[in-house]
């Protein structure tokens, strides 16, 4: 027999995250090349979210949000790894649309 397959559901305002893998090198303002596998501290990243709880207000699925990927709960499924927080951890969330925003594109 096989096992059965779970759908996972975000329980209260709990928001679980794709992190954006960066893939190639950056380029400072002043032209200076930065690789990959530089780790800066303090960096808060971008990602996609996969799942809700009920009560998160802010975001749904499919939003790319800003957050800071220290010290949040890791789960891996499947082979992606995805990141476990509260909706509060959130810094930023982009739309193609807002009343309030900073003015800036991605």
């Amino acid at each position: 027999m096989a096992d059965p397959k779970f759908e996972i559901q975000m329980l209260h305002d709990r928001v679980m995250v794709k992190v954006e893998q960066e893939t190639e090198e950056r380029r400072s303002t002043a032209g200076i090349v930065i690789p990959a596998t530089v780790k800066m501290e303090n960096r808060l990243l971008w990602g996609e979210v996969t799942g809700v709880g009920a009560n998160a207000r802010s975001v749904k699925v499919g939003d790319k949000v800003l957050f800071s990927p220290e010290d949040q709960p890791e789960v891996e499924v499947h082979g992606q790894i995805y990141l476990v927080m509260r909706e509060r951890d959130l810094h930023a969330v982009a739309t193609p649309q807002t009343d309030h925003g900073t003015g800036l594109y991605l």
